[in-house]
């Protein structure tokens, strides 16, 4: 008889798992969180973007790249990351055995000593003639759940979209990572620059104030003259132990990002020697999806969040649990394994609803869909963020070109002023305070020049990032 009523068990077990229905309907990734273009970009329906290059097809100077390597073999916190992906990888393992029922092995062995005048003790004594009573036991265990209402499936799915999530951080922390080192370097390169103006600077101070002397000592002009020529040259000489000390902070910064310890970097170009890319292919806002890694952990992080929903759900629902227990029993370790005679065996089977703690489970539920709710609107606002990213990119290249544009044109004039001003200072036509106005001029032109060359160069790797570029 019991064997019948196993088999019916195990059947009914099978049907209701077979046509076990969704208790939760799953969220989709919202299709309207995307606009049909990027500001600031020419409309177009091309899929294609530089955010498919790899980072070392993108960026073209060796010194970057070598860089850029050691970053990303290693930079501790891509490490870490890399462990967050293992442990992850763990946990969705671990929840592919939802479905296994569980088996435990077990051995035991215990004594009792009743009481003499107690019920038991007399009626031991009386029956075995011995005051105590062994009991052995070894055998397995089982324990089953059945998926009746997607739980365990929704602890799959969400511990596999979990997985996946972590990945996507690394990714993304990839990206910045890889952004952070060739922005560090650009702006490493534009120091340089500065340094060598700066230096250049300083001596044509000297030239002025050396030709301010010779005015002087031939009474055309005052001592107020060379007191001011001499104060622009000390700021100018300034500026060069200010931009030496930016220059080991910015390496110092690259050797964290490399994860080595401070140390000077190589430069084998300069940064005028760069050439500025003009990078069109952009893509439209809907591939940011499969491009750019923080957007699709959070549309992962939505799937995390449909999964736990079910979960929930699922504790709202009665549960039923299968238990078998099988093994050898004696009183005495003599027979303790003599078959058949020591064999033992249960089975059972029982639905279980949640009932006082009903309204915990509820409360459960409740917050699990509030999170739901708030995954898709972090979704959302992490679309927003990337697409307000390439377009601020989109801006910057465009504007930072026509900005160089006169800039160049200015610094042109400056230069043409201080070789005219210097002319005519020496053949009296013009006053020394001119010539240290063109100066002064020139040198912030100069400098904005290399600053504005450094800016091109990172708004355009910004793009690259902005896009989804440099996880590859």
């Amino acid at each position: 008889m019991k064997k019948y009523i196993t088999k019916i068990v195990m059947i009914a077990i099978l049907i209701v798992t077979v046509i076990s229905c969704k208790v939760s309907k799953d969220i989709e990734t919202p299709k309207d969180a995307f606009p049909e273009n990027f500001r600031n970009a020419s409309t177009s329906t091309d899929t294609t973007s530089i955010a498919d290059l790899e980072w070392k097809n993108f960026f073209t100077e060796q010194d970057i790249i070598q860089l850029i390597d050691s970053a990303v073999a290693r930079n501790n916190d891509l490490q870490i990351a890399a462990k967050n992906i293992e442990i992850a990888q763990y946990r969705f393992t671990q929840s592919k055995w939802g479905n296994v029922p569980q088996v435990n092995l077990f051995v035991n062995a215990s004594t009792s000593n009743p009481s003499d005048n107690s019920f038991t003790g007399m009626n031991l004594n009386q029956a075995l003639g011995q005051k105590h009573i062994d009991d052995y036991s070894a055998g397995a265990s089982l324990s089953w759940e059945a998926d009746i209402w997607g739980k365990i499936r929704n602890q799959k799915k969400g511990a596999y979209a979990g997985y996946l999530q972590s990945e996507e951080v690394k990714k993304a922390l990839q990206t910045n990572i890889v952004a952070n080192v060739s922005k560090g370097y650009y702006n490493l390169l534009m120091l340089d620059a500065q340094l060598d103006i700066a230096k250049k600077n300083v001596q044509l101070n000297d030239s002025t104030t050396n030709i301010i002397k010779l005015k002087f000592d031939a009474g055309q002009v005052t001592s107020l003259g060379i007191q001011q020529s001499e104060a622009q040259r000390l700021s100018s000489a300034q500026l060069v132990p200010l931009l030496e000390q930016n220059i080991a902070i910015q390496e110092n910064a690259l050797s964290v990002l490399t994860g080595s310890f401070p140390n000077s970097k190589q430069r084998s170009i300069k940064l005028s020697s760069i050439e500025v890319k003009n990078n069109t292919a952009i893509g439209i806002p809907s591939s940011l999806v499969s491009r750019r890694p923080d957007v699709k952990s959070a549309e992962l992080a939505l799937k995390v969040a449909n999964a736990n929903v079910g979960i929930t759900k699922a504790d709202l629902y009665p549960s039923l649990k299968i238990t078998a227990q099988g093994g050898v029993n004696s009183f005495e370790t003599s027979s303790w394994f003599n078959i058949p005679a020591s064999l033992f065996g249960t089975v059972a089977g029982g639905l279980t609803q949640p009932l006082l703690n009903s309204k915990r489970v509820r409360t459960q539920y409740n917050i699990a869909v509030a999170e739901r709710e708030k995954a898709v609107l972090n979704f959302r606002q992490s679309v927003l963020i990337a697409v307000s990213e390439v377009s601020d990119a989109l801006v910057k290249v465009e504007k930072l070109q026509q900005q160089e544009f006169f800039l160049k044109e200015r610094v042109k004039t400056l230069q043409q002023a201080i070789k005219n001003s210097n002319l005519l200072f020496k053949n009296g036509m013009a006053e020394y305070l001119e010539v240290l106005t063109a100066q002064t001029n020139l040198l912030q032109s100069e400098l904005e020049l290399a600053n504005i060359k450094r800016e091109q160069l990172s708004a355009n790797t910004e793009l690259y990032r902005a896009l989804g570029g440099g996880w590859r």
